[in-house]
């Protein structure tokens, strides 16, 4: 039951009615039509809605008019504590440094309440710690965490679990409360010094070890982690400083022991060395708890290898003469076993080149000998690997280069440095040096590193030429009279004679030619061949350019000339059944090609075509010319002698023809044969039935004569 509504029209005889519109009407709140009685159908939240606006009305039951104007009123939803504080945000985590002060505000948490804040307590929350004591805190109030202790250790405990409790009705008996989670982590600092978990360790390091090589592993322990915890490594001090070196693994952080030099069992069997750890990240609030370094002190101990044996020098350089007998002893190489045991050592060659061919080793002494004759002029020097190992373990060997200069002897006589070219002027004065000369020797400056030059013997009192040696590995070649001509000798011939300083001393003799050569008077040389004979005609270069002029002139004449000859003898005007040349030759220059048609000669050609008399086709003569005899009856007994003055004697009768001299040139072959012709000068006008098709098979060399051979063919169709 809610409330009644009530009109002053009601008599209480039923006669009004009440109707209820508005929100939750006939669903939440329904009212009694004759007695006014309104009653909820079911339990209010107000969190879900805190008033209802309705509107009631009274009406008559038999009119349906109503008696009163609508009315309006509001039902309220008083609140109760029906609702816990919740944490929205929670389950937490956070993070707070180690080592923090008491106090020290870790995080603060807000519990929300549905109820009304303003009626009563029942949104009123006060917060408190179930579970994370004595290590933290909250206030009652804020929900604000601290720290609860001094000094809290991340490597004693990282992790902590808190519990808060949220409780309306400011936490009296009767409230609702709820809970959350706090997860709290302490993260590190640099609070712990590094240290070693011994004061003294001991390493085995055998001799063996390459240098460069790692040969061992140290740490120190730290609690901490992170960058708090990185540490370098250093040697401070000990005997093996120089010998080994130590660096530090940032992933692993450990100290790595390297070799720096070679280790030698016999020499030194123990090394002792200090190893310093120091962080690398210092926090000076913590500095009280260090120092943040540690020592700890490294013996290592040298162990004993069969190691191959040893030679006494890192490489040999020995020397040996050229031309040396085979098995002449070059030198002697020493290996030594180093470990105590001092065992026996053999020797060999390695065979990896050309060179270790030449030479052989004995294996017990290590003396190496040739095994070859050498020419230092050809090679002067020779690599080569020696090679020796333990007899009693062959498999340790060691290798050292030796190198073998072949010394020189005095095997090579001089000679002249270049083939020289000596030319003397005719017009020399004696004394004159016309060539100085060099020579070489293939042996070095310390065989005959002075040459010595002379005339051969038998030519030592030559009377053209002398020879002066300059003492300084040159001499001059002087002339000894006046005048050379070429006419009467234009080569010499002067042997030299070169010898060196070598033990023993070597000549040889080499021929110097000696050319004579006209010269100008500055000395350049003019010519030394052909123009001779010309210059002793007294004849000048000048002369004998102007003559050479006018010859090539003649010449370019003579040409000129026969060309325009050549250009005249054009042939005369041919009939288009004509395909022969006629060559017609005038003594005067005539009338042009009215001449070559004052003749018809075509019967002149072949007698058997000279059926009829043909006349001038440019005049009409004025008197006809002699009757001829029928050439068709006589045939075989014509003579072309006797038609030529048949013809000769007409053309004198003929008033209409010029008296020209005319020499004609007839291409007659005589009688025809029974076999018939085999010339092609009546070819063009002979039909033949040869078919030329076939020449278009011949391939691309005979295209240009099947074409030929298509159009006349094509032609003849026509």
């Amino acid at each position: 039951y809610i409330l009644q509504l009530h009109s002053n029209s009601d008599k209480g005889d039923g006669s009004v009615k009440y109707i209820l519109t508005g929100e939750g009407a006939g669903t939440i709140f329904i009212i009694d039509d004759t007695t006014g009685d309104i009653h909820s159908t079911k339990s209010l939240d107000r969190e879900q809605k805190t008033h209802y606006v309705l509107h009631a009305q009274a009406i008559d039951r038999r009119t349906n008019k109503p008696l009163e104007p609508e009315s309006e009123f509001i039902i309220k939803v008083q609140d109760i504590n029906d609702n816990a504080p919740k944490f929205t945000d929670g389950p937490y985590i956070v993070t707070v440094p180690e080592m923090s002060e008491m106090g020290t505000s870790v995080l603060q948490v807000t519990a929300t309440d549905a109820d009304d804040p303003t009626y009563g307590n029942s949104a009123r929350v006060v917060y408190s710690i179930l579970q994370g004591q004595p290590y933290f805190s909250v206030d009652p109030k804020t929900g604000v965490i601290r720290t609860a202790l001094h000094n809290m250790d991340r490597e004693a405990r990282e992790h902590y679990s808190v519990v808060i409790q949220a409780k309306d009705m400011a936490g009296q008996v009767g409230g609702l409360s709820g809970s959350t989670t706090v997860n709290i982590t302490l993260t590190d600092v640099n609070d712990n010094p590094p240290r070693f978990p011994q004061k003294h360790y001991q390493l085995y390091v055998p001799e063996s070890a390459q240098v460069g090589s790692a040969v061992g592993k140290i740490k120190a322990n730290d609690a901490d982690t992170g960058s708090n915890a990185d540490m370098k490594y250093t040697i401070i001090n000990g005997d093996g400083s120089g010998v080994f070196s130590i660096s530090t693994d940032k992933e692993t952080r450990e100290g790595i022991l390297s070799l720096k030099k070679p280790l030698n069992y016999e020499k030194k069997k123990s090394y002792t060395l200090n190893i310093e750890g120091a962080n690398t990240h210092l926090d000076f609030r913590f500095s009280h708890l260090g120092p943040f370094k540690d020592v700890t002190m490294l013996k290592i101990i040298v162990g004993d290898v069969d190691e191959p044996p040893l030679f006494t020098m890192p490489s040999y350089v020995m020397e040996v003469y050229e031309n040396a007998k085979i098995g002449t002893a070059v030198g002697t190489v020493l290996a030594l076993d180093p470990d105590t045991a001092n065992n026996l050592v053999r020797y060999f060659i390695d065979h990896n080149s050309e060179d270790d061919m030449y030479f052989t080793i004995d294996a017990s002494t290590g003396t190496i000998k040739t095994a070859k004759i050498f020419d230092r002029e050809e090679t002067p020097w020779y690599n080569i690997t020696v090679a020796a190992a333990e007899i009693d373990n062959p498999g340790l060997v060691t290798r050292v280069p030796v190198g073998v200069r072949i010394l020189d002897i005095n095997d090579n006589p001089p000679e002249l440095a270049r083939d020289y070219d000596v030319v003397v002027c005719e017009n020399a004065k004696p004394g004159q040096v016309i060539q100085t000369i060099t020579a070489t020797d293939k042996d070095n400056s310390a065989n005959g590193a002075r040459f010595y030059f002379s005339l051969d013997e038998g030519f030592s009192s030559n009377p053209n030429f002398t020879l002066r040696d300059n003492e300084d590995n040159t001499a001059s070649i002087l002339t000894k009279r006046r005048r050379y001509s070429r006419t009467t000798q234009d080569i010499y011939y002067l042997p030299v004679l070169i010898s060196d300083g070598g033990v023993p001393p070597l000549s040889s003799s080499s021929t110097l030619t000696i050319r004579v050569c006209a010269c100008e008077r500055d000395g350049r040389v003019r010519t030394c061949h052909a123009e001779a004979f010309l210059s002793s005609a007294g004849l000048s270069t000048g002369a004998l350019i102007a003559i050479l002029l006018c010859v090539v002139i003649l010449l370019a004449i003579v040409v000129l000339f026969v060309t325009l000859r050549r250009s005249k003898k054009e042939p005369l005007i041919i009939s288009e059944e004509d395909v022969r040349e006629n060559v017609v030759t005038y003594d005067d220059e005539g009338g042009g090609e009215e001449d070559t048609e004052a003749f018809d000669i075509t019967a002149l050609r072949n007698p058997s075509a000279a059926e009829e008399l043909k006349y001038r086709r440019d005049v009409h003569p004025e008197v006809k010319p002699v009757p001829r005899h029928p050439l068709s009856s006589s045939l075989d007994s014509i003579d072309v002698q006797e038609f030529i003055k048949q013809r000769l004697a007409e053309a004198d009768q003929d008033p209409s023809v010029p008296p020209y001299d005319s020499l004609q040139t007839y291409a007659y072959e005589g009688h025809r044969s029974e076999a018939g012709s085999i010339s092609s000068l009546d070819s063009a006008t002979t039909h033949s039935d040869q078919d030329y098709n076939y020449l278009g098979d011949w391939g691309p060399e005979f295209k240009k004569l099947a074409e030929l051979y298509g159009e006349i063919e094509s032609e003849r169709t026509t």
